[in-house]
């Protein structure tokens, strides 16, 4: 991963983007279609035919609808069948294998089934399907140029690990985009806060990360709260640094994506926690579900349903895995006790508890988020459940290590920190103090105040290059560097 970062920055990236100004304008997305493809099938070659039927497919299914305008009935059985292809073949993929353990529960069946997750098949499938729905109604023009939708669905600076870009937000941009130096300026400056975010403070809280959950139950409770605070760190670095790297490249070819993160860890409620994170996909979820199946116009009892259903699919998004699901029902309870019985009571709070109530939910789900549960420690978990007493149940519980977590994170039976915990916050703390003021506004502000200001451009200009040259040292010397949304 290191390695390839390193190559996709100085040889892929450079030299695609000195052929990319080279090539004419009007061939620039067809250079941009296929540059694209090699770089998704750079690692899985045969992946590359699934991403060009999804592409065509979608085409020709927004063409049709497009077409069948005046004929309601055969326009919306294109869209049905579109998307319902669309979602197959998300479901097979990603999917498959989850129902294949369940299927292998029952007695005398051991199916052997494995199937390679084509990577960011989730934010290419979202945005195809957008693309079809906004056609049908309406709300996006249809795309006559296979080579320009192919360059929306394909466009690699977001292709792998989002935002989701719907196609009426760029589709005017595909076309008739004009690239500037300032537009390129901006992008090199937030590609580089990006890289910086990501390697300098996503990968660090990671290593802490990965220490402390490593010995959970012997870090006492404030380690073992160290633990999830260093997670809660490196998850939002990691995605908003790969989202303002997306961004970033973006510019530098003359497009402008919708931002993606606004600070989500200053909310002072789930509700505006969620307007914060990954934006984009919760705006899809919105537009996309919720508000197809009735929102909150059908009564309380239906919007409790809804979201209760958009919920659970936001976390089966995330991955086929008992606890993305859990962790998306987690939100969806949360978010109806909000609504319906603590929003008052919030309302009345001073700003400083409703932020501190806040981030203990968040993270929460961050614990649960981390923790993937097996099937088998599922269902030893039901069958305690539905078929032992409550002891039994409670034993059973609290021994999985996604609960144990949790009763590692309130149990003082260990002390407030072990030794290694310790030593190990007091040398992570002066990055901890770095990531929660950079989590913040503050700087975003205190730019805000000396921007435009003159020579400030030479300041801007050294920050860039000391968090490059930083990035790159750490990229060199280090071999951690993951990336956690590229699995989603």
């Amino acid at each position: 991963m290191v390695f390839s970062s390193l190559l996709f920055i100085f040889a892929y990236f450079a030299v695609t983007l000195l052929i990319y100004y080279i090539v004419p304008r009007r061939g620039r997305n067809i250079f941009l279609f296929f540059i694209n493809l090699l770089f998704y099938g750079w690692g899985e070659p045969l992946l590359v035919f699934l991403m060009v039927f999804n592409i065509g497919f979608n085409f020709l299914g927004g063409f049709l609808v497009d077409k069948f305008r005046q004929k309601p009935g055969v326009k919306k059985t294109i869209l049905i069948l579109t998307c319902a292809l669309d979602i197959g073949i998300l479901c097979f993929f990603k999917y498959s294998g989850m129902l294949v353990d369940v299927i292998n529960l029952m007695p005398n069946i051991n199916i052997d089934w494995s199937v390679a997750l084509p990577i960011g098949i989730s934010f290419y499938t979202f945005q195809t399907m957008s693309y079809v729905i906004d056609v049908y109604r309406n709300d996006a023009p249809v795309s006559k140029n296979f080579f320009n939708f192919g360059t929306y669905v394909a466009l690699f600076p977001q292709l792998i690990a989002g935002p989701i870009v719907r196609y009426r937000d760029v589709a005017y941009q595909l076309g008739n985009r004009r690239e500037t130096v300032d537009r390129f300026v901006k992008g090199v400056k937030l590609f580089c806060v990006g890289l910086g975010k990501k390697v300098l403070i996503a990968n660090q809280m990671g290593i802490l990360t990965e220490s402390m959950f490593a010995n959970s139950s012997e870090n006492g409770i404030v380690g073992t709260w160290v633990g999830v605070i260093a997670y809660t760190f490196q998850i939002y670095f990691d995605f908003s640094g790969y989202s303002d790297m997306a961004c970033g490249l973006g510019n530098m070819f003359g497009f402008e994506f919708l931002k993606n993160f606004n600070y989500p860890y200053i909310s002072t409620s789930i509700t505006d926690f969620w307007r914060r994170w990954h934006i984009s996909l919760s705006t899809w979820f919105k537009e996309y579900v919720y508000i197809p199946l009735g929102g909150n116009r059908k009564g309380t009892g239906r919007q409790i349903v809804n979201l209760l259903i958009v919920w659970g699919l936001t976390g089966l998004w995330h991955g086929a895995a008992y606890n993305f699901l859990m962790w998306g029902l987690f939100y969806g309870g949360m978010l109806i006790l909000e609504k319906f019985v603590l929003k008052r009571f919030l309302d009345k709070l001073p700003r400083v508890f409703r932020h501190i109530y806040t981030l203990f939910i968040v993270m929460i789900g961050w614990t649960l988020f981390s923790c993937e549960v097996s099937i088998d420690e599922f269902a030893r978990l039901m069958n305690s459940l539905f078929s032992g007493g409550a002891p039994a149940f409670f034993t059973e519980l609290f021994s999985q290590p996604l609960f144990a977590r949790f009763a590692d994170m309130f149990s003082l039976a260990n002390g407030a920190f072990s030794p290694e915990s310790l030593s190990l916050t007091m040398g992570y703390l002066p990055l901890l103090v770095i990531a929660g003021v950079a989590s913040t506004p503050l700087a975003s502000r205190l730019y805000a105040k000396v921007e435009g200001k003159k020579f400030i451009w030479i300041a801007e200009t050294l920050f860039v290059i000391a968090v490059l040259v930083l990035s790159t040292a750490c990229l060199v010397r280090q071999s951690y560097n993951p990336f956690l949304y590229f699995r989603f």
